[in-house]
């Protein structure tokens, strides 16, 4: 007896289906939650992915233009087309069945950590629109019904079921790179023009814009620097390539340091000055293709002084005078449109100026030629080359002091032009001080007409002492859909989700 007693204790047949038994309540129990986690988090996954995709839509019409909250709710509303399943409402259903709230922002808290508040978001989506940079998209937290018999372990018949919804935050950034820190005032803005309005009606063109530093009181004709982390001569001279400034806010940097901008600027004209004539062979400060600038005897591959005789042996381009299109207004910084361009062409080529084509025009290929018109139909036409006065030492074009490879001087990328921002400095004259962002009125493509010298001809051109003439520009092409396309390599809009 004892025997079939030790026997049956330690027989362990069976034991298998009592710990099944035992454990089967858990094992279901624990499929059906994996089951609810997989179907919650693929319908989590359907909402935030059509947040995001109507965030990152909306967004991208975020250009700072008045309309852009217009554009942004007709892209919200017909773009993007997402469902989601496993909702309590049965059948795939889109997001319009959830319902999608969105708020335009004009900015984010300094870190994800902080909420969006009042401050962040734009209230008059009417008179505010231009400042809309980000967009929150939310989508309205639709029911869920779990497997899992929660509701039996707790006698909630109600913890079955929970909301699942989605946020998502996107913004838009827009930036135009390769712009040398630099930036000068809108001389339109006393006339309510923006600068691209400007161009597209032709009030720029051929007129040479004579830049000095900002003063106390900035306006037209005066010029700044941008923020940057590079060192200036550097930036000047070799075009700040790679650096980016956004389209919708810069800093200005306090103080003008005018010789390093202005040997820096001059390099493009084959002139190395200072610090920069060990760099006469590196090909990042390689001079433009045409250097003629209408050098003196006394000028050399380390100073320039423009040739001041009376007539010149040499004639860089001229200062512009009150044309047939518009009146002289140097009070804006700026010369008229009638520069002697007969002058300068019969000085440097010996014959009659051809019929150069405006092609820098906004709308007219047979305005007068522009002095960039003028530069570029020399190289075009092989003409760097000839020698101002026919003399045998006359000046040219061809530069002569830089040591690298010739071949390395080409025509594009065009050395004489450089991207500046364009601002409205009587409006923002506050911001002016640096470090507070300022929305630049637009970026401008700029025409070097001649090199920059100083009063005081006898100073080197990096010498900090002497007073400065004006940096001579001449505008080319303007971003944006007012200009002639020429900027828009240097473009670069980007949308990207934020939250």
């Amino acid at each position: 007896m004892l025997r079939t007693i030790r026997a049956f204790w330690h027989d362990q047949r069976g034991i298998a289906l009592i710990l099944v038994s035992v454990t089967l309540p858990a094992i279901i129990g624990f499929s059906l939650l994996a089951i609810d986690m997989s179907r919650v988090n693929n319908m989590h996954n359907d909402l935030q992915k059509g947040a995001d995709a109507l965030a990152l839509a909306t967004a991208a019409e975020l250009d700072g233009q008045s309309d852009s909250i217009t554009r942004g709710d007709h892209a919200l509303a017909t773009l993007v087309a997402n469902k989601y399943a496993f909702s309590t409402s049965g059948p795939p259903q889109t997001l319009a069945a959830a319902g999608v709230t969105r708020r335009y922002l004009k900015s984010l808290p300094a870190t994800d950590d902080l909420p969006i508040i009042a401050a962040n978001v734009i209230t008059d989506e009417v008179t505010e629109a231009k400042l809309a940079r980000f967009v929150e998209v939310k989508v309205t937290p639709v029911g869920f019904s779990a497997i899992f018999p929660a509701s039996f372990l707790t006698g909630n018949s109600a913890s079955n079921s929970f909301n699942v919804g989605a946020v998502a935050v996107a913004g838009f950034t827009s930036s135009i790179c390769d712009v040398t820190p630099m930036f000068m005032c809108n001389p339109f803005e006393a006339q309510g023009l923006s600068f691209q309005q400007a161009f597209a009606q032709g009030k720029t063109y051929s007129r040479e814009f004579d830049l000095l530093k900002t003063s106390s009181a900035p306006g037209p004709g005066n010029f700044g620097l941008l923020q940057t982390d590079l060192e200036l001569r550097t930036a000047f001279a070799t075009g700040s390539v790679g650096t980016c400034y956004l389209r919708a806010a810069v800093q200005t940097k306090p103080g003008v340091t005018l010789g390093h901008v202005n040997s820096g600027l001059n390099v493009r004209f084959d002139i190395y000055s200072g610090s920069l004539k060990q760099y006469d062979a590196n090909l990042s400060y390689r001079p433009a293709s045409n250097v003629r600038k209408g050098a003196s005897n006394s000028s050399n591959c380390n100073k320039f002084s423009s040739d001041s005789k009376t007539p010149p042996d040499a004639m860089g381009f001229p200062q512009g005078t009150a044309g047939a299109n518009y009146s002289d207004e140097p009070s804006l910084g700026m010369t008229g449109d009638g520069w002697d361009r007969s002058g300068y062409w019969t000085l440097n080529h010996g014959v009659a100026i051809p019929n150069i084509p405006s092609t820098s025009h906004p709308t007219s290929s047979t305005m007068p030629p522009s002095r960039y018109d003028v530069y570029k139909y020399e190289i075009s036409n092989n003409l760097v080359g000839d020698k101002a006065g026919g003399k045998n030492n006359g000046e040219t074009g061809v530069p002569a002091c830089y040591t690298g490879p010739i071949n390395t001087v080409t025509a594009t990328p065009d050395r004489r032009l450089f991207n500046v921002a364009v601002v409205n400095c009587t409006a923002d004259a506050a911001k002016i001080s640096g470090r507070t962002d300022l929305k630049p009125d637009s970026y401008a493509s700029m025409f070097l007409t001649n090199p920059i010298e100083k009063q005081d001809k006898t100073k080197d051109d990096d010498d900090e002492t002497a007073s400065e003439k004006p940096i001579r520009l001449e505008v080319v092409d303007v971003e944006g859909p007012l200009g002639n396309g020429s900027l828009d390599q240097f473009l670069r809009d980007e949308v990207q989700l934020y939250r």
